[in-house]
């Protein structure tokens, strides 16, 4: 449901927010979702896009079709293509059976398509192809399967710089960006953090068995100071970890994890942040940056990957790039 007050703590799908940038977000919903023209979602990381999709999806006429989501960041590249049309059988080593891909298993439906920009040139043809023609082909074959599928994609990236770079095809943006819904990063939404922080303690004191019923104000202004790099998700995760350290009605600040406290953001500016030195080159600072979110977030990957604004597959593919050893690893011996 699409909710401009914060919803019962059974409504776990309901968008949260009556600031301006979110008010927008719900036009465009109601705007888009009897229509079944495609739709790019934007935003940060943790930001609540699929809950934009599942709106569109769930107050469109293709309701009561299905509806799958997938992200593309997830799936390995060499799988990718499979996932999304399926392959025939022998088409691949380990291919023994027919496999149906989302596009398929969605005919008449949604599909929701998280981080769009990490697809394959192969994958954004063949999706170009889709769009175009509704039909495809599956790995391996050679027939047309013809489908009816609304598509919504979602990105953390810029795809129109992208698409100027050559880094994404512009065509494929082109059928992507009919409708484009922008959400705002945490950071920039006012007042909604404290309608936010009040519906996850509601649910989280179901979930976790507690009773915390108010946030001590310099909680709160703690909450405010942070620039919540991982947006609403990170909220979440803030609070469950803070909830299962409380005792009593009050969160206070003791029971917050380390992230949230001012020495630690004090540290994550000053002492942590990628400097520039004369002669240092793009990859100098892009290796820096990379190891000192890797050294702030204690070696989680996931959590790096969100701070830089990358998928994890990417962090992965420059850490072994800059040939950067996992923090939390020890290192090996000196050789004697």
């Amino acid at each position: 449901a699409v909710a401009e007050a914060p919803p019962d703590p059974d409504c776990p799908g309901a968008i949260v927010g009556t600031c301006p940038a979110m008010r927008e977000v719900y036009k465009s919903i109601g705007r888009v979702a009897a229509q079944n023209l495609p739709v790019l979602i934007t935003g940060e990381s943790g930001t609540g896009k699929e809950l934009v999709a599942r709106a569109i999806y769930q107050h469109g006429p293709r309701a009561r079709a299905p509806y799958r989501a997938l992200n593309c960041a997830a799936i390995p590249e060499s799988l990718l293509e499979s996932e999304l049309f399926g392959h025939e059988r022998g088409a691949f080593t380990g291919a023994d059976r027919k496999r149906i891909g989302k596009f398929e298993q969605c005919n008449g439906g949604t599909l929701f398509l998280d981080e769009v920009g990490d697809m394959t040139e192969t994958v954004q043809a063949k999706m170009l192809r889709l769009l175009q023609d509704q039909e495809f082909e599956r790995v391996g074959g050679n027939e047309l399967v013809r489908t009816d599928v609304r598509l919504i994609g979602a990105t953390h990236r810029d795809l129109k710089a992208w698409s100027a770079e050559g880094k994404f095809r512009p065509d494929l943006y082109y059928r992507l960006n009919v409708v484009t819904i922008h959400l705002p990063p945490l950071r920039d939404r006012g007042d909604d953090l404290s309608l936010l922080v009040q519906l996850f303690l509601r649910r989280y004191n179901i979930e976790l068995g507690r009773e915390v019923r108010e946030v001590a104000p310099e909680v709160m202004n703690r909450f405010r100071s942070y620039p919540w790099p991982g947006n609403v998700r990170e909220l979440q995760s803030v609070l469950q970890q803070a909830l299962l350290r409380a005792s009593g009605t009050v969160l206070i600040s003791e029971f917050l994890p380390n992230d949230l406290l001012p020495e630690t953001q004090t540290s994550a500016a000053s002492d942590t942040g990628t400097r520039y030195r004369p002669g240092s080159t793009l990859a100098d600072l892009e290796r820096e940056a990379i190891q000192q979110c890797l050294l702030q977030t204690g070696g989680h990957r996931r959590r790096a990957a969100d701070l830089l604004g990358i998928s994890t597959r990417t962090l992965l593919r420059k850490i072994r790039e800059y040939n950067l050893e996992d923090p939390l690893r020890p290192a090996p011996p000196a050789s004697e």
